[in-house]
């Protein structure tokens, strides 16, 4: 199977500067190295009606363009329940009936990472899960067998996380992000992941479970964030940051894309006229921070 890039946005509203420099970056990063490159929509839990076809408009509008037909996650359960299954056969799964607030009072397991799930439900004996199941339904969680788990990170390198007996599918029937983005990224022969950097505490979690599926574990690279003028992640409440808002401003996409190549020190123009100039080793490796400029004056 040909190695690829992607990005895959959850189609819960419009893609923010944020978002769009992140796309170029995981574009510039797969068309560097001779990849393709794809995009997957991760509808499986939030997803707003037409935000899809809007990301979908914006990415073009930025110059990020795939190699192949745009998948959704809704049209994949099949592939995340086999993947469950499987796990469940080696004895890798097991059923959980915490709430949140369970789970945020309950004291945590000796020698467990902090924050790591504290195996109350691990060793329920058949009597009490029958119990359980009677009030609430099952989550169903992995049986980790280590507490930690490296990986190598092109921008951060060496990278020790947290891995816990997390949820692979929740109580009311949806797969988790964790399982899933291991199991679509393996699908479509994704081998670089490029994204925002506060999903780099995750990423054990998935080379991990990668692991035991047997598949192959991606290269990554968390790239800096966009954020605002109080140093938090950029949103929809800090202004004029969607192409769309931009655009009602005065500022047309092209500009959008400029400003986004030249926080990254790389030429203003279409995206293919960047790859040349591409270098991981000298991005930024700091949060930038999106200052909405002026509009453009018309001419004449």
């Amino acid at each position: 199977m040909t190695s690829a890039g992607r990005f895959a946005p959850s189609p819960s509203g419009e893609l923010h500067v944020g978002n769009l420099r992140t796309a170029i970056l995981a574009w510039l990063f797969a068309r560097s190295t001779g990849r393709k490159f794809l995009v997957r929509v991760e509808d499986l839990d939030r997803a707003r009606s037409g935000a899809e076809a809007v990301q979908l408009r914006d990415l073009e509008a930025v110059g990020v363009t795939w190699d192949a037909a745009v998948v959704r996650q809704t049209d994949r359960l099949g592939l995340y329940n086999e993947a469950i299954d499987r796990l469940a056969a080696d004895g890798r799964t097991y059923e959980c009936f915490c709430t949140r607030r369970e789970i945020q009072e309950a004291p945590s397991a000796p020698h467990a990472p902090q924050g790591a799930y504290p195996g109350t439900c691990r060793d329920l004996s058949h009597a009490e899960r029958e119990i359980r199941r009677a009030s609430r339904p099952a989550a169903i969680r992995l049986r980790a067998d280590v507490r930690e788990w490296v990986v190598e990170d092109q921008l951060r390198g060496h990278y020790k996380g947290v891995v816990d007996d997390f949820v692979l599918r929740r109580n009311d029937g949806v797969t988790a992000y964790n399982l899933a983005v291991v199991v679509d990224d393996a699908a479509q022969g994704i081998d670089q992941v490029v994204r925002g950097d506060d999903l780099l505490p995750s990423t054990p979690r998935q080379a991990y479970l990668a692991t035991l599926l047997g598949l192959v574990v991606p290269e990554y690279a968390h790239v800096p964030l966009v954020v605002n003028h109080d140093g938090a992640r950029l949103a929809k409440r800090d202004g004029a940051v969607t192409l769309g808002d931009l655009a009602a401003v005065g500022i047309p996409a092209e500009r959008v894309r400029n400003l986004l190549l030249e926080s990254l020190g790389l030429p203003a123009g279409p995206l293919q006229y960047a790859v040349a100039a591409f270098n991981p080793e000298e991005l930024p490796r700091e949060a930038w921070v999106w200052k909405t400029p002026a509009a453009e004056m018309p001419s004449g």
